[in-house]
């Protein structure tokens, strides 16, 4: 473990934190535990936003703030965590779209004998993405474990 990159330790272990708390979340919204909330995507923190606000908060604190690698660390962080809660969120809202609708045509489809449909077995994956605050609650999560792991690092 001595010889890995302790800025890919630090980001991985940010993402498994990020992926740990997500089942105390999902027991404070519900009331039930759910380990395998630990393996979902979407959901509060983002694990995506911990890992990389980890990574380039780490960099930064040891390479300092004009260095190139963390002027990549933090481009790449934004990229990721924009997509985080756009893009893939987008996804999530169109896949429950398309499980409302297919929902609706097997329903019509029992009022229609002559209409012949084969529902699908398992529906689309609707929680793929971030709401802002998840992002943002990973960003605060990986840049505070960032800067504790270089300061313990020291």
């Amino acid at each position: 473990m001595t010889k890995m990159n302790r800025g890919i330790i630090t980001a991985l272990s940010a993402i498994g934190l990020a992926q740990g708390l997500k089942i105390i979340t999902h027991k404070k919204l519900t009331g039930k535990w759910d380990l395998k909330q630990a393996l979902t995507t979407g959901g509060m923190p983002s694990s995506h936003s911990a890992g990389v606000a980890a990574l380039a908060s780490y960099v930064a604190a040891n390479k300092g703030t004009r260095h190139t690698e963390t002027a990549l660390a933090v481009v790449f962080g934004a990229i990721v965590m924009y997509d985080a809660q756009g893009i893939r969120r987008h996804t999530g809202e169109i896949a429950q779209l398309v499980n409302d609708l297919e929902d609706n045509i097997a329903t019509l489809s029992g009022n229609f004998p002559s209409f012949e449909y084969v529902e699908r077995e398992e529906e689309l994956n609707e929680l793929l993405g971030h709401q802002p605050v998840e992002v943002a609650a990973g960003a605060i999560l990986g840049t505070a474990f960032g800067i504790l792991c270089a300061k313990l690092e020291d």
